[in-house]
């Protein structure tokens, strides 16, 4: 492995220009911050400039590769100035992948170079990073080895929903591939498929849009069967990335204003509401799915743990779609103890669990991060509201300043009910960026709470299997029970939600196991045997038999 110096003395080499004076005033967030937002508009010009490929370098090109060079030093001062910030790791990747892309548009080996040496910095120096897994697959696309026929996978169709709050694009595609929304900042939006190529319809294909929020997706062909998708959209906005499973999409939805109703979309909402020509009621939108005529009866729910029935229960109302919310990450780590921190561990888990809840028919899965990545607590609960989402589980670990104390404790939304929850609350709500001012409306979002029999009921279910699973396993098990806190990462979720405390990083015995991939894999485990419980109490959906 090369030593830190020699990777600062490459990329230096590398840039043609220097680390601009006003950057030494910055903070690690801001630095990043900025560069993602030049980074987007330099990658969508590397991607979709085919002609500089292949081609001796003439005046515009070396321009450009000047360009990228200066921005990979740009996101290597980071790492330099702030080694420890939980935006370095971020960096190192963000910088790596621009220099694959000019090694693989211009093919100078110094920026293969870079890219490698920038990804050995990644694995040497942030260990725990989730990206770490992502090492692999690019260092063997630069070592030239790209996919065989055999693992790729096929682009087969986008498309484009208007919903209330925002413009659904989604990817669909054969098999699971590799995406990187890292590259999702600032207009354009720019997806990148590993191991992918677009049906004969879709490449080189730009596609036009009627409406005021994506005005257009291109696709395009990059080396090593990698295929890029950019969407052309009217301003900065809000966007939240995540896939589904059976059959594999990619999935962005694009924040929409309330004012941005387009004549497109009116004019789709009232052929929606028209009689059909055939003499029907109504024409069903086009996402809705045909039930099968010999599907096998539903079964009616279960009362709740009170002994009667929720109005969703009374409604006949199940699950489908889950959301799965790891805490903290980014600028907020979470409890720190000896070299563990709470953000990454809980990451791990909540991938394992999504890995897990794929397996499962009829059940969808959205995470609200995949990386090391910032995300405010209210925005948590909004992309599960946006995502249509059934179900919402927060995965967090504990810490106290009494060592002693270990074991797991499941809560929903309401008032604290003791000072041990008032101290929980407090300390994962620390990251809010909510004012006094808000107080009237948060306590009035608590107090009229329509969801906290199912949510008491999911809460109860999760701490059961946690403690069933752990058992099982032959763990210690130290149950808390279920509890109630006014947690803001719950507040305004139109689902039943709960918060999981799985463990206490701050206990000596439980650190050590939560290092252990077998402790988090029989976490995420427990976790899968409290959702699907719960999802089995209330009406099961149809199961369609084979062959229809």
């Amino acid at each position: 492995m090369r030593s830190f110096a020699r990777a600062c003395a490459v990329l230096i080499a590398l840039a043609s220009a220097n680390v601009s004076t006003d950057l030494a005033a910055q903070s690690a967030e801001s630095m990043y911050t900025d560069m993602l937002a030049n980074d987007a508009a330099l990658r969508d010009e590397l991607g979709l400039a085919p002609q500089l490929r292949a081609r001796p370098p003439g005046e515009a090109s070396a321009a450009l590769l000047r360009r990228v060079r200066s921005m990979v030093s740009d996101y290597m001062s980071i790492v330099r100035r702030y080694p420890r910030s939980g935006y370095s790791d971020n960096a190192l990747w963000q910088g790596a992948m621009l220099a694959v892309d000019a090694f693989w548009q211009f093919g100078d080996t110094r920026d293969r170079t870079a890219a490698l040496d920038m990804l050995g910095l990644l694995k040497s120096e942030y260990p725990t990073s989730s990206l770490i897994a992502r090492i692999a697959s690019v260092s063997t696309r630069l070592a030239g080895s790209p996919a065989s026929p055999d693992h790729l996978t096929t682009l087969t169709f986008v498309r484009r929903e208007v919903l209330r709050d925002t413009v659904r694009m989604t990817l669909e595609l054969e098999h699971e591939a590799t995406f990187y929304e890292e590259q999702l900042s600032g207009p354009p939006r720019v997806v990148d498929l590993d191991n992918t190529l677009a049906v004969g319809a879709l490449r080189d294909a730009t596609i036009p849009f009627d409406e005021n929020v994506v005005q257009r997706a291109r696709i395009g062909r990059q080396p090593n069967n990698r295929t890029r998708v950019v969407f052309d959209l009217t301003g900065t906005r809000r966007y939240t990335v995540y896939s589904l499973h059976n059959p594999y999409r990619v999935v962005i939805d694009f924040e929409r204003l309330p004012t941005e109703q387009s004549p497109a979309m009116l004019a789709e909402r009232a052929a929606d509401a028209e009689p059909d020509p055939a003499g029907g009621t109504a024409r069903q939108p086009s996402t809705s799915a045909a039930v099968a005529r010999d599907a096998v009866p539903p079964v009616a729910a279960t009362a709740n743990a009170g002994g009667g029935f929720s109005l969703s229960r009374q409604l006949g109302l199940g699950i489908s779609r889950i959301v799965i919310d790891p805490g903290h990450g980014g600028r907020d780590p979470g409890a720190r103890v000896q070299g563990l921190n709470e953000a990454e561990l809980v990451l791990d888990i909540a991938m394992r669990l999504e890995r897990l809840l794929s397996r499962e028919p009829g059940v969808e899965v959205v995470l609200t991060r995949r990386s090391n990545a910032s995300i405010a607590l209210e925005e948590r609960t909004a992309i599960a509201n946006r995502s249509g989402a059934d179900l919402f589980l927060s995965i967090h670990v504990n810490a106290l300043k009494d060592a002693s104390v270990r074991g797991f404790e499941t809560y929903f939304l309401n008032f604290a009910a003791n000072p041990q929850a008032e101290a929980v609350a407090a300390r994962e709500n620390a990251s809010s960026a909510r004012t006094m001012a808000n107080l009237p409306d948060i306590v009035g979002a608590i107090a009229l709470n329509n969801k906290i029999d199912e949510s008491r009921d999911f809460a109860e279910m999760i701490q059961q299997s946690m403690q069933d699973r752990l058992r099982r396993a032959g763990r210690p098990v130290y149950s808390l029970g279920v509890k109630q806190a006014p947690f803001m990462v719950l507040i305004g979720a139109t689902m039943p939600s709960v918060l999981a405390e799985v463990s206490f990083l701050s206990n000596t015995d439980e650190a050590a196991l939560l290092k252990t991939e077998s402790y988090r894999q029989q976490i995420a485990e427990a976790l899968l045997a409290g959702v699907m419980q719960y999802q089995h109490s209330l009406k099961n959906p149809p199961v369609m038999r084979s062959g229809l």
